[in-house]
């Protein structure tokens, strides 16, 4: 076959074998990049050997590395890293540092041989990066990139990403012989910082100028070939200088990232590093050796093992270190424990420059690509860890940021709102709020928020929303109303399910992120659901409509009416498997348990309505399972209740015990004849302080003392020497009418207990 005609048949092929490989790993859930190694596997000299000459496919995969690096460089954003700059800059450095001080201090101690620093710190270095890719995939799947632990994470992974381009600078240094790698180090270093002083130079008087000459043709042709020049330009400059084309690529992308045709640039070139990115993965497929991975399997498992340990005991602390919870120093503990996607760079520069010998290339591949393939289950696996964990009493002052860090001294104690996040949703809703004289009080973990919340004067509780100590101190318990504007959904259901245990009549409003996410929050007990990309429409079309002449108070019942109906109009048919799937997600991180209901429950042929077990027990219900195994998920009010329902329901052990109790009959249930009413212990009332005994309800009005909520906590049918204390949340059950009497003897001082009950 024709040399020229070889290549095209190669390049076909491995552009064929990414797209399948890439399809495959897609459709089982893993990153893509793994479905091109292990199309090259299978494709390359080693697998089939379909391609028996990697080289001139190398070539080619030289052009994803630059185009690779290149829109890293663009998309490099210093506002990003000013947001969590702190852990970003010294935790992500403090990271790469001792990773490649231990790598050489392992090294040492299991004699690696010849070379030995300059061995340590090419390993430590692969080992310090982290996956970009695949965590950033995860975060924005789970919705999490604007949570603590997201902006954690990808604080480090920029820092690592830039670090990226000065471990590629000195790489070759490490090739000198032992006597002379510090100075040759020095060298690179200094040659690296004259070239970066002529890229600012050239960053700020001679690219923005190309790039508006560029622009003004109105050509995307012209514009992209311009990009493409300047970077391969400045990529084979900077390998005629001894640096590499890799360093040039990424120097390049730095330098267009702060010019306004940033974003064009990165749309021009992002389909030219996917084809290229794509050759370059399938062709370090190629170059791993499938039998050798299978002869060496144990050996690789354990190295997986140590990167996933050793990676986890420094990130973790280091992020504890930096003042952040457990909890969020734990995640991206697990969450960064991988070996990034830019580790083959480095491997494939190092095993040229002699660093490294092929078999400990290939073992470097192999554990490399195990890890990518573990990150999304770890990360999936994480709210089922922790959910076991704060089941442990012991452990939940460790998990959970228990106590408010600060608070403000101008906190109103009644009568007010509450504002979880302080990001553009709960800005704006404090502002309209305050536009009202109404008092606010916002619950927020972010530092930044925190100060911002200081200087405008805005009452704060600086913690976590979901800690129910944090939710105590910002006056729940007291407040009118609550607002959920979190970012992430599991937070968001935390906190709006605590925040119930301590106020279950408390008004509230949450944003759901996800529209799979609405039924589960009103399920939950929230008042209302927003959904803001569903409002926009509903606000587009009332104003399109009023425009075309429709009646404004028509059209405005009619979005009424899309409202109540929680948005269904606008969400997409789901299949039944598909909402239990998404409810099962959704609960995950909630305590959560399937209750048959007994033959004798005096619940069987009751409406969930006139049952009302989440305002009674606390517990939700989530879906019910029928004899017939038929599902409803999300039941309604109007659900009826039948012998041999399986239910699924979500709450504390106390609530979901409580549950069990209530459908047993062995508590009251509400009937024609009784109904049941929470009350509020307030500082004035009259009963304050004394005990259930000594407050007898019973002989005389037989009204009596189901539960009581305490600190969060369900205390079902408690003793009868229980003292009332300031906050209880009491219910009471009894004669409708006599319920309403007590009112207003539990809310006021005033009121003696001197009715006469009929």
């Amino acid at each position: 076959m024709q040399e020229d005609f070889r290549l095209i048949v190669d390049l076909v092929t491995v552009l064929a074998v990414a797209a399948c490989g890439g399809l495959l790993a897609s459709l089982l859930r893993q990153p893509v990049l793994l479905g091109y190694l292990i199309g090259g596997m299978i494709v390359g000299p080693a697998g089939l050997g379909v391609i028996k000459e990697v080289i001139q496919v190398e070539t080619l995969a030289q052009f994803g590395v630059a185009f690779l690096l290149f829109a890293l460089g663009v998309e490099f954003s210093f506002a990003e890293l000013k947001k969590v700059k702190a852990i970003a800059l010294g935790g992500g450095g403090l990271q790469i540092v001792l990773t490649i001080l231990f790598t050489v201090i392992v090294c040492g101690i299991t004699g690696a041989g010849e070379d030995l620093p300059a061995k340590g710190v090419f390993l430590g270095s692969i080992l310090s990066l982290s996956s970009t890719a695949v965590v950033l995939k995860c975060l924005m799947e789970r919705n999490e990139t604007e949570t603590p632990h997201g902006q954690v994470m990808l604080g480090i992974l920029v820092v690592q990403d830039l670090a990226l381009g000065l471990m590629i600078a000195v790489l070759p240094a490490l090739n000198q012989p032992a006597e002379t790698i510090g100075i040759a180090v020095i060298t690179a270093l200094l040659r690296l910082a004259l070239f970066a002083g002529g890229a600012v130079v050239a960053g700020i008087w001679l690219i923005p100028p190309l790039l508006r000459i560029l622009a003004r043709t109105e050509s995307r042709e012209l514009f992209l070939l311009g990009v493409v020049t300047l970077c391969l330009g400045i990529a084979l400059l900077t390998e005629h200088l001894g640096l590499s084309i890799e360093m040039g690529a990424f120097v390049a992308g730095l330098m267009i990232s702060e010019v306004e045709y940033a974003d064009q640039t990165l749309t021009y070139v992002e389909p030219l590093r996917d084809i290229f990115a794509s050759l370059f993965f399938v062709a370090i497929g190629m170059l791993i050796d499938p039998v050798f991975l299978w002869n060496n399997i144990e050996l690789i498992l354990v190295l997986v093992a140590l990167v996933f340990v050793g990676k986890f005991l420094i990130i973790t602390p280091l992020v504890k270190l930096f003042r952040y919870p457990l909890k969020t120093a734990l995640i991206a503990g697990l969450g960064l424990a991988q070996i990034g996607e830019f580790s083959f760079v480095l491997a494939s520069e190092g095993q040229a420059l002699g660093l490294v010998s092929r078999r400990i290339y290939l073992l470097i591949l192999g554990t490399t690509a195990v890890t990518l393939m573990l990150t999304p289950f770890v990360l999936r696996l994480v709210p089922f860890l922790f959910n076991f964990a704060e089941s442990m009493p012991w452990l939940q002052p460790y998990l959970e940021e228990v106590y408010p860090r600060d608070v403000s001294e101008n906190l109103p104690s009644k009568s007010h709102f509450v504002v979880c996040g302080y990001g553009r949703v709960g800005k704006n809703l404090v502002r309209l709020l305050q536009k009202h004289d109404l008092p606010v009080v916002v619950i927020d973990q972010s530092e930044r928020r925190i100060q911002q919340l200081r200087e405008e004067g805005v009452p704060y509780v600086y913690g976590n929303c979901v800690s129910l100590h944090v939710l105590e101190t910002a006056g729940v318990n007291n407040a009118k109303g609550m607002a959920i504007a979190l970012p992430d959904p599991m937070s968001t259901r935390l906190s709006l399910k605590r925040a119930l245990e301590l106020c279950p009549e408390l008004d509230l409003v949450v944003r759901a992120t996800q529209d799979k996410n609405i039924e589960v929050l009103y399920q939950l007990g929230a008042k209302e659901v927003v959904q803001p990309e569903f409002e926009a429409s509903l606000e587009m079309a009332s104003h399109l409509l009023t425009g075309l002449g429709f009646s404004s108070l028509v059209v405005q019942q009619e979005m009424k009416q899309i409202r109540n109906n929680h948005y269904l109009t606008l969400r997409p048919e789901r299949s039944p498997s598909q909402v239990s799937r998404d409810l099962q997600q959704a609960t995950r991180d909630l305590n959560r348990r399937w209750y048959t209901l007994p033959d004798t429950s005096p619940l069987i042929n009751m409406s969930l309505g006139e049952a009302d077990i989440r305002y009674l027990t606390g517990a939700s219900l989530m879906a019910i399972r029928r004899a017939n195994e038929a599902e409803i998920d999300y039941p309604n009010a109007q659900t009826i209740l039948e012998a041999g329902d399986r239910l699924l329901v979500v709450g504390a052990a106390e609530e979901l015990a409580a549950l069990e109790e209530f459908a047993q009959g062995k508590v009251a249930v509400p009937g024609e004849n009784k109904a049941c009413q929470w009350v509020t212990i307030n500082a004035d009332c009259p009963v304050l302080g004394i005990t259930l005994a000594d407050l007898d309800l019973y002989p005389e009005s037989g009204v009596q003392v189901q539960a009581i909520r305490r600190d969060g906590k369900f205390i079902r049918s408690p003793e009868q020497k229980t003292d009332l204390r300031v906050g209880d949340q009491v219910l009471l059950c009894g004669k409708l009418s006599i319920l309403n009497q007590l009112q207003p003897f539990f809310a006021s001082s005033t009121t003696p207990l001197t009715t006469s009950y009929s």
